[in-house]
């Protein structure tokens, strides 16, 4: 097999939901990353910031690794917490909450149009999965 055809073939099985994935993966890294970055205060608003990144990031690992329609459930509720976790855990109003708020909106989004779109277009079974 040349290696052309190889990579064209590698590049075939990425799908919308695979890149949506992918940018889950980043934006778990990012909100891991983002109490170094923005300077959080110790306490609930970075512990919180590293549990979500990490769950957010660890489900998009395991969807990219293999497809499951949990993993997009589970990623759209880690999004759902990050949106109201400021006001859960009490740090509305810094910079932490616009951190937790914009990236759990994204995080939500992509995985309601994971879901929408694993409906839309139900993936195929094969005799090799």
């Amino acid at each position: 097999m040349r290696i052309c055809s190889k990579k064209e073939a590698i590049m075939s099985e990425w799908s919308n939901a695979k890149y949506c994935d992918a940018a889950n993966l980043i934006l778990g890294a990012a909100l891991f990353f983002s109490p170094w970055i923005f300077r959080f205060a110790a306490g609930p608003q970075s512990q919180n910031a590293w549990i979500t990144g990490i769950v957010i990031a660890g489900l998009s690992i395991a969807a990219l690794a293999a497809f499951a329609v949990w993993e997009e459930w589970l990623n759209l509720i880690a999004g759902l917490w990050a949106i109201v976790s400021p006001w859960v855990l009490g740090f509305q109003g810094t910079t932490a909450m616009t951190v937790h708020v914009v990236i759990g909106i994204i995080v939500a989004v992509l995985a309601a149009i994971e879901l929408w779109l694993l409906h839309q277009i139900p993936p195929r079974l094969t005799a090799g999965r």
